[in-house]
């Protein structure tokens, strides 16, 4: 009996997750039919819904950049962009609609790479180089048992060292990268940066559209943020979109 229960149970879980892959499947097509009749605000909401409930896709957010740059929002077009090269580093075609984006928007290449840290976490995600790290210390750990055994001990103590030198090399990349700051994307033109986290806070500038900032600390529904002329304030989530995680739940005042 409690084999058939266990059965009975995983096949559940199955048809749970199959039906979960439908729907988000389902869901996304409906969304692109939208973009097809025209109706941008929908086809964006569905798919931040997609995102949110965990159907992240570098295509979802190459579709959302499309519907966002039909509708005349450019800041959340690029942002989507760069959200896809996060899950995708190794995408061309993302890669080149970003700079498209970044040359119609007037920016500067720094001014959507403030951390140059961040680019050695992508090329070590493209690459997967945690991976290769760990293949390299495999093979060093292997001609080193090969050179103790007496099987080509110079030969064997050669390749050991020269794995083990790569190995530390490879994974040097992603560990660089992790010390990235946290960034984020102006979305919205105009955006205010102001002095304190607060709806009746004072504004100390603007932000530029489809800047790319990095995020020193967060205070509920506000960022504080570093623009690219190192001016520093608050600024609301709901103009700038964070490129680290998925995109949160419209934020409230």
């Amino acid at each position: 009996m409690g084999l058939r229960v266990r059965a009975a149970l995983a096949a559940g879980l199955l048809l749970a997750a199959r039906a979960t892959v439908a729907s988000g499947a389902d869901r996304f097509h409906d969304a692109n039919e939208l973009v097809r009749t025209g109706d941008y605000p929908r086809a964006i909401a569905a798919y931040g819904e997609l995102a949110r409930s965990g159907s992240e896709s570098a295509t979802l957010y190459w579709n959302w950049a499309q519907a966002a740059s039909a509708r005349g929002a450019l800041g959340e077009s690029l942002w989507a962009l760069l959200r896809a090269r996060e899950l995708d580093p190794g995408d061309r075609a993302v890669e080149r609609d970003v700079d498209r984006l970044r040359q119609a928007l007037n920016l500067d290449k720094a001014e959507i790479a403030p951390e140059p840290l961040a680019v050695a976490s992508r090329f070590a995600r493209r690459f997967r180089l945690d991976l290769v790290a760990l293949g390299l210390l495999v093979v060093s750990l292997l001609a080193h048992a090969a050179a103790r055994l007496g099987i080509a001990p110079r030969a064997g103590l050669r390749v050991a060292w020269t794995a083990l030198a790569l190995a530390l090399a490879a994974a040097a990349v992603p560990l660089l990268g992790s010390f990235a700051r946290p960034t984020a994307a102006v979305v919205r033109r105009g955006a205010p940066l102001v002095d304190a986290a607060s709806p009746s806070a004072s504004p100390t500038g603007t932000l530029r559209e489809g800047e790319v900032v990095p995020v020193l600390e967060t205070s509920g529904d506000w960022l504080r943020v570093e623009d690219n002329a190192g001016a520093r304030g608050w600024a609301h989530a709901g103009d700038v979109r964070r490129l680290d995680e998925a995109p949160q739940p419209p934020p409230q005042g």
